[in-house]
């Protein structure tokens, strides 16, 4: 056993052939959640599993999971997965790496003639990215019970149309209630999206841990007015008092390393005019941190920060915090697992931190969970020249078939 490999040549034409479906001239992918090419994507995927003697069950919010019977099929299956769905400039890694290395687990097992105790499957998740629809991580969002089947329904693309009405339309609109679907344990392979393995020169990142993150809409309002006659002074110049606040975000998350993060990446200006003083400006505010006492802590300073603006600038400062997703810290004896294989097989490795949300996040709060990255060429996802190294993922996709085999159980 602790010779098997997977077929590294069949999980890259597996990827090369779904990076088909919706392909874009710069090289990447655009499949956007329940549109015609995610049926597509989806039906190629589900043939596959089909193919390689998996099972197919379909639930509400058209969460797809593919099983391969075990010994003791009364066990939770042990899952793995990911997502299909792309941005609208997306790259051919992004999510569809971890579903097709599942896939090659098990086309793998099959090849070796090889019966796990407990059943394994894969699965895909229905809109991840939240690129079309909103909430990002609907479909294990609403598997997990983090909001209901209801309001899942009822969002809206920019066209109108409903999640509701997209799922039964594209034939992906299943039965089975979300959440009523065991799991044992869950892991999920993603390439890393930033740039720390490469920078490291190393194969495999073991995920402890997802930072948590705080969204905010700040507005701070001054007075617009014209830039010649206006004393420097005399001026309400909502665009020099918000940089104060910006300023202070990146301030705060370099007080807190090494996971301390603080963005500042849309930003408003009223009236945007070069001979006006702007007189409002509407910015968004992101910070992230590895534990909720230290993401506390930059949310504190935060306010207190914006607070003290407030009363030296005299000006009108508003902060309302408009998403909030908890760290997760990732179940130690599926971190384990993933230690072990990486050991076993002989991998240069170190652990990451992820600052990117993903649909194991939402899994963990059911089951045992665990995640396992490999590099991106120069960090860059969320992007059609998304590019990753074949025996990269060749390597990840072994140590996801070996942590899969521990938690599984196998002759």
């Amino acid at each position: 056993m602790s010779e098997l490999r997977i077929n590294g040549a069949r999980l890259w034409a597996a990827l090369m052939e779904l990076a088909q479906i919706g392909a874009t001239a710069k090289g990447g992918v655009k499949r956007l959640a329940l549109t015609d090419l995610d049926k597509q994507g989806r039906d190629l995927v589900v043939g596959w599993g089909r193919a390689a003697g998996m099972s197919v069950t379909i639930d509400q919010i058209g969460n797809v999971f593919m099983r391969r019977d075990g010994r003791n099929n009364a066990l939770p299956p042990i899952m793995t997965g990911s997502h299909i769905d792309t941005q609208p400039t997306g790259g051919k890694f992004d999510g569809n790496y971890g579903v097709l290395a599942g896939l090659e687990v098990v086309r793998t097992l099959n090849d070796a003639n090889i019966q796990t105790e407990a059943p394994i499957e894969v699965a895909f998740w229905t809109n991840e990215e939240g690129s079309r629809f909103v909430p990002v991580m609907m479909g294990s969002g609403v598997f997990c019970g983090a909001f209901s089947l209801e309001t899942a329904y009822a969002a809206r693309d920019t066209e109108g149309k409903s999640v509701g009405e997209e799922l039964a339309r594209i034939g992906y609109q299943g039965e089975q209630v979300p959440g009523q679907h065991p799991i044992g344990a869950y892991f999920e392979t993603h390439i890393e999206q930033g740039p720390v393995l490469e920078d490291a020169d190393k194969v495999i990142g073991v995920v402890p841990a997802v930072m948590g993150l705080s969204w905010y809409d700040c507005v701070v309002s001054g007075m617009e007015a014209h830039a010649g006659p206006t004393p420097m002074g005399l001026r309400k110049d909502a665009l020099q008092v918000a940089t104060r606040i910006m300023q202070e975000v990146v301030a705060i998350a370099n007080r807190y390393p090494p996971y301390g993060r603080g963005t500042v990446g849309m930003v408003q200006v009223f009236p945007n005019s070069r001979n006006v003083i702007p007189g409002e400006v509407k910015f968004s505010i992101d910070l992230r941190n590895v534990n909720d006492a230290l993401l506390n802590t930059m949310h504190e300073e935060m306010l207190a920060f914006v607070e003290q603006t407030r009363r030296d600038s005299g000006l009108a400062i508003s902060v309302e915090r408009v998403s909030y997703y908890p760290p997760c810290p990732f179940h130690p004896d599926c971190v384990g697992a993933v230690r072990r294989a990486t050991a076993a097989l002989g991998y240069s490795t170190m652990d990451v931190v992820s600052g990117a949300g993903h649909d194991a996040i939402y899994a963990a709060r059911l089951a045992p969970a665990g995640m396992i990255f490999v590099p991106c060429k120069d960090g860059i996802s969320h992007n059609e020249i998304e590019d990753a190294k074949s025996e990269h993922l060749e390597a990840g996709c072994n140590v996801l078939l070996h942590a899969m085999l521990e938690r599984a159980g196998s002759a």
